[in-house]
């Protein structure tokens, strides 16, 4: 599934709609950016008519798809990734991937092991090219990825990792969004992957999203609006398409679309005030691509269908009222949002008749691709519906530049991936994105003359993103490099009574004590190791990890910060606010409700403290 590391934020309370809102209105009238864009008929259109005009219908039928495929070559992948092939696809390799289907584009991930190192995988992405350059009238193929940074990343370092959306949400920054876009994206077409899913466009009310999050800018809608724009503009800057998800919103789920089917019970003047705020803003940047959502939106399409499969939602209102031309992709095709109501042979066909262009990793392609080439040849779609995609399709590989060169060198990535600039550029960043929630008694910042020792502990989720990680050590590091002696200490996210016990004797040892905490629930045992580490009388001060809501769980805390994500780059920025070293400058970009009435404020959109 294209963004399925994700997790549970593991907190039921939803905001009401006043209460968001109320909290986001003209907060952030600065943000708003200027407007231009489009995707008309370009000068070249008539020789793009032409390639289309000579392709089978077989090759059209393949445009339209971007598929996975095991392993970290085109031609010669390990035998593990060989089978894996066989299994799932019914071929080897990419470049029999290609050669079969006849696909438009490919999409990286780090499980199918297409991500080892920026060589490797601009190799891959050459390889793959030369796989489709290759064969008759070949074309060059749109590789793909997730990089939204933070929380979902793909290429790990030594690329240059930023702080995820909510993060830079809560740095308040069009141009260090615009800065992401530009130097992520410049790291990107270096290696050969030239489509990114991201920026993600949905404004985060509910704060109980369990696939969103903290993957959003926040919940202002105006300030998500001004952020996506940049980032748009800094990805079209660095000649790689950004992609605006999830049309028409999935920022107010409870429920998470790879494993369910959610539903939206927004009305359609909310939807207008809200959710469409951000993607016509993207609209209006000349955003190169849009992917749908599987949710199901009554307000916009009462039949039940998710908005992947929706004509109303994709047609009506993405093509026809905001006036959106150009390509149009689905999420993964695997999810079960899209799976639950139709067949996997349905989906496809119902997908394009909606007014999709891009159909993203179906579970089984021989499946989705005879649907599709069955529904031609028995009148349930036509030629010219498939056309319309393919020039779009086509007008999107033009405007990158890759009918013209397809391929990239090793020197360029030495030149570009993981270069110092870009590395002190995301450094500076993530120092202006920490947020400081609770200071009492001023226990921050800390100082190593007076607190030398200080245990580290916490929860060690899994590297969202090829960090080195895990938490605990990256902050432990961070801080033992800035003059303290820092000890880490793993606790979990479910600290058994004997784990809580040796955090608290060790604590006995230390002079101050930082605890990760990571989507703390009002049953949570992070919460008794918190209360238990208070009780030693040592100065604690919390840093939220993923979500910022933790917070209200944790009101005996009397320091706290927010970081937003697990990356290296925003926990070694945290460490830097701990020091004293920066001051912190980071705002909420979502209102924290409390944990014993969530219709309360606890911590209002924009709070944010310093030194």
């Amino acid at each position: 599934m294209h963004d399925s590391s994700t997790g549970s934020t593991g907190n039921t309370a939803r905001p009401s709609r006043r209460t968001v809102l109320a909290a986001t209105a003209g907060l952030t009238a600065a943000l708003t950016a200027p407007a231009t864009a489009a995707h008309a008929a370009t000068p070249n259109d008539r020789k793009l008519r032409a390639l289309v005009s000579r392709m089978t219908l077989e090759e059209k039928v393949g445009q339209l798809f971007v598929m996975r495929v095991y392993g970290h070559s085109a031609t010669t992948p390990d035998q593990a990734d060989i089978d894996a092939n066989l299994k799932e696809i019914g071929v080897r390799t990419a470049a029999e991937l290609i050669e079969k289907y006849r696909v438009g584009g490919i999409i990286y991930f780090t499980w199918a092991h297409n991500t080892r190192d920026p060589h490797q995988i601009a190799d891959l992405s050459n390889g793959i090219q030369r796989a489709s350059l290759e064969q008759p009238r070949g074309l060059p193929l749109l590789i793909a990825t997730d990089q939204e940074h933070g929380i979902v990343c793909r290429v790990g370092k030594p690329a240059t990792l930023f702080p995820g959306a909510m993060a830079i949400g809560a740095g308040r920054s069009r141009s260090d969004a615009r800065t992401l876009g530009r130097v992520s994206g410049a790291e990107l077409r270096a290696m050969g992957i030239n489509q990114d899913y991201s920026p993600d466009a949905d404004v985060n009310v509910n704060p109980a999203n369990p696939v969103i999050g903290v993957r959003s800018f926040g919940a202002d809608p105006d300030a998500v609006a001004a952020l996506v724009a940049a980032e748009v503009r800094g990805y079209q800057a660095s000649r790689v398409a950004a992609t605006a998800k999830h049309f028409p919103g999935h920022g107010d789920t409870a429920v998470d679309s790879h494993t369910g089917f959610p539903v939206i019970t927004h009305s359609r003047d909310l939807w207008e005030k809200l959710d469409a705020v951000p993607f016509r803003a993207a609209i209006e940047a000349g955003i190169d691509s849009v992917m749908t959502a599987h949710i199901q939106f009554p307000a916009l399409d009462d039949s039940g269908d998710p908005a992947t499969l929706s004509h109303p939602i994709l047609t009506g209102i993405l093509r026809g009222e905001l006036g959106y031309d150009g390509v149009v992709v689905t999420d993964s095709l695997g999810m079960e949002g899209v799976r639950t109501k139709y067949g996997d042979d349905r989906v496809p066909v119902l997908a394009l008749k909606a007014g999709v262009d891009q159909l993203l990793n179906p579970p089984s392609i021989d499946v989705a691709w005879h649907a599709v080439l069955n529904a031609v040849q028995n009148g349930e779609l036509t030629e010219a519906r498939l056309d319309e995609s393919i020039l779009r399709i086509l007008r999107l590989k033009g405007r990158l530049g890759l009918l013209d060169q397809a391929y990239v060198t090793r020197a360029g990535v030495d030149r570009t991936v993981g270069a110092e600039s870009h590395l002190a550029t995301a450094d500076r960043i993530a120092e202006r994105t920490t947020t400081l929630l609770v200071n009492e008694d001023d226990t921050l910042p800390l100082d190593p003359r007076t607190a030398p020792r200080i245990l580290v502990v916490g929860a060690d989720p899994a590297s969202p993103s090829g960090t080195t990680g895990p938490p605990t050590s990256v902050l432990a590091g961070a801080l033992t490099e800035l003059g303290f002696t820092a000890t880490a200490l793993s606790t979990g996210t479910a600290p058994s009574a004997t784990t809580v016990a040796k955090a608290v004797a060790a604590a006995q040892d230390a002079d101050a004590v930082v605890v990760g905490t990571y989507n703390v629930t009002a049953g949570s045992a992070q919460r008794t190791l918190v209360e238990q580490l208070l009780a030693t009388g040592r100065p604690v001060a919390g840093v939220a990890i993923r979500n910022p809501y933790d917070v209200a769980q944790l009101p005996s805390v009397k320091a706290y910060l927010a970081a937003y994500s697990w990356t290296d780059v925003e926990l070694r920025a945290a460490a830097r606010v701990i020091a004293g070293r920066v001051d912190p400058r980071g705002r909420l970009p979502v209102p924290v409700q409390r944990a014993d009435d969530p219709t309360q404020v606890l911590y209002p959109l924009g709070h944010g403290l310093t030194y």
